[in-house]
């Protein structure tokens, strides 16, 4: 169990990320800016809590956790949380969407270490991931598969197949991570195509279910953990995030799931992370 001091510093890790978010997105000039600033959290509770294999010196180790990015749109929050990881340098964050690079505004499988897989077309993700979980079941290997997921990917049919799929042969080695903050596109979730009640029906395809507040580092690093020990079948975490998280303008817009902000909306949106919502003094003032 992490100290307070932990979470703490997991807490001001997540919030970098988000800055960083900003300052790819205002230098690309085009991207997702709700989705990314709202798994802030999740990925650094898996990347740095201390619940994922992985090594950045050996990226592609044998036995790596592996985890698959089937919203691929909200990339920049994965290419910030592998930077801080140490995957690759820092600095190539700002080369997000750009000509040559292997910052893509959807993942290219190793087109950076830690890239596990392309993305694209939503609804395609837990499909790979049900591949690798296959796999290591089919090779005798230990490690875990997880896939990372938006809601609004569960009006794609070929999820629930994938679903329906994973239940089936109790994939207990694969956890699924769906971003429950209820926007996609072009409006609510529930107005577009209801989804609840998401539990049951998930349930009811034979997986585990665990809900979490997607931006309490402590009740993620849990649900991880208990996934971890379920050997009956495969575990949905259903992860209740703020879309835009952190910044205010843009916290529970669903006009903000697909564009970046203007240099003057960077600089609100900076001084606003840094500050903690005014809260504290920035060292940038």
């Amino acid at each position: 169990m992490l100290s307070d001091e932990q979470i703490k510093n997991l807490e001001s890790r997540a919030n970098e990320i988000r800055q960083d978010i900003i300052k790819m997105l205002l230098e690309a000039g085009s991207g997702h800016s709700a989705g990314p600033l709202g798994m802030a959290d999740v990925f650094t509770a898996l990347y740095f809590g201390g619940v994922l294999n992985y090594d950045p010196k050996d990226p592609w180790k044998a036995d790596r956790d592996r985890v698959i990015l089937s919203n691929g749109h909200i990339c920049p929050v994965w290419y910030a949380t592998l930077a801080h990881a140490g995957f690759f340098p820092h600095d190539k964050l700002l080369t997000l969407r750009k000509l040559g690079s292997g910052l893509q505004g959807h993942p290219h499988y190793r087109e950076l270490p830690g890239v596990e897989n392309t993305g694209g077309p939503l609804g395609q993700g837990l499909s790979q991931a049900i591949g690798h979980a296959l796999a290591a079941r089919i090779d005798g290997q230990n490690w875990h598969t997880f896939c990372m997921m938006s809601d609004g990917e569960l009006d794609e049919g070929q999820t629930w197949e994938a679903i329906m799929l994973a239940g089936k042969n109790n994939l207990h080695n694969l956890t699924a991570i769906v971003d429950r903050n209820n926007i996609q596109i072009d409006g609510f979730t529930e107005d577009i195509m209801p989804l609840e009640n998401l539990v049951d029906k998930w349930t009811a395809f034979n997986w585990s279910v665990i809900e979490i507040n997607g931006h309490n580092i402590a009740e993620i690093i849990a649900a991880v953990e208990k996934a971890k020990t379920i050997f009956e079948n495969p575990t949905v975490i259903i992860a209740h995030t703020i879309p835009g998280k952190g910044v205010g303008f843009m916290e529970n817009k669903f006009e903000w799931h697909g564009k970046p902000p203007t240099a003057e909306e960077a600089k609100i949106a900076l001084h606003e992370l840094r500050t903690l919502g005014g809260k504290i003094r920035s060292e940038h003032e």
